[in-house]
């Protein structure tokens, strides 16, 4: 089912199934998937390979170039798995080198003029809300909830079952299972999330002393990792947010509650 007025060429690949709708372009080094739904005016460009069952809703431009004054023309790469939504002009670009890939994972929703820059790594089953931006290089791991107009800036990483609140903006590591609130902040932990993740009261509980241990307790951060990691030792829940905020290179986002200086989380 191709409409009469959409742009093909003859290079691109369509999968069984796949629907193209009025105006849309879909240039030569693309590859999409059997099932896919592509709306009215919608522009898929680079070389970028899709895979089955994705929505492109109307005025989605996906795959254009990197918005990186460094980038030369090279035929760089975007890769989008299963299952996703793309709704109204939602923008994802392709990388700015060739060694790298954009890679968008499985089922995640993207709705209104919601943007992924290049090189983002985004996993499976993110929601972006309308307006929310990631900028280039950003991670976002799995199951993550980014609201509308949220800010988050380039090299960031967001871990898994992490929130952000309603126009919130990041330009640290926020960590995972956290809620982001105003600008590098945190305000507790996504218990709604993880309840609904099918983590146990005890794995919440842990999570929650944790989390106090780390961000409230008053402690430098290198000294409450080191306690976390000798109370908590095989819990795994914990021991992933233990990690995750050892290995930031940018610091984390400070609890909402106290401010946290630089030297203070070295």
């Amino acid at each position: 089912m191709i409409h009469p007025t959409a742009i093909i060429h003859p290079h691109a690949q369509l999968g069984t199934g796949t629907t193209v709708g009025p105006y849309a372009i879909i240039d030569e080094h693309v590859a999409l998937g059997a099932n896919c739904v592509v709306g009215p005016h919608v522009h898929l460009t680079g070389h970028t390979t899709i895979g089955e069952g994705n929505r492109f809703h109307t005025g989605g431009v996906i795959g254009d170039a990197p918005q990186d004054f460094k980038y030369a023309g090279a035929p760089t790469r975007l890769r989008i798995g299963n299952g996703n939504v793309f709704r109204e002009h939602v923008t994802v670009h392709r990388s700015n080198k060739e060694s790298e890939d954009t890679v968008i994972g499985d089922g995640n929703f993207f709705m209104a003029g919601s943007h992924a820059g290049h090189n983002c790594l985004v996993g499976n089953h993110n929601i972006l809300a309308n307006g929310a931006l990631l900028a280039g290089h950003v991670t976002l791991a799995d199951r993550a909830f980014v609201s509308g107009n949220c800010l988050v800036h380039q090299f960031c990483r967001v871990g898994r079952l992490a929130m952000m609140q309603g126009g919130s903006a990041i330009s640290k590591d926020l960590p995972p299972f956290c809620v982001a609130r105003g600008d590098n902040g945190i305000c507790g932990l996504n218990t709604v999330g993880l309840r609904r993740a099918g983590f146990t009261p005890e794995e919440r509980l842990a999570l929650k002393r944790a989390y106090l241990l780390l961000f409230r307790s008053g402690k430098r951060l290198k000294a409450a990792l080191e306690l976390a990691r000798a109370e908590f030792s095989g819990i795994a829940g914990v021991m992933e947010l233990v990690d995750f905020v050892a290995a930031s290179k940018r610091g984390v986002c400070a609890d909402a509650g106290r401010v946290t200086s630089n030297d203070e989380q070295e």
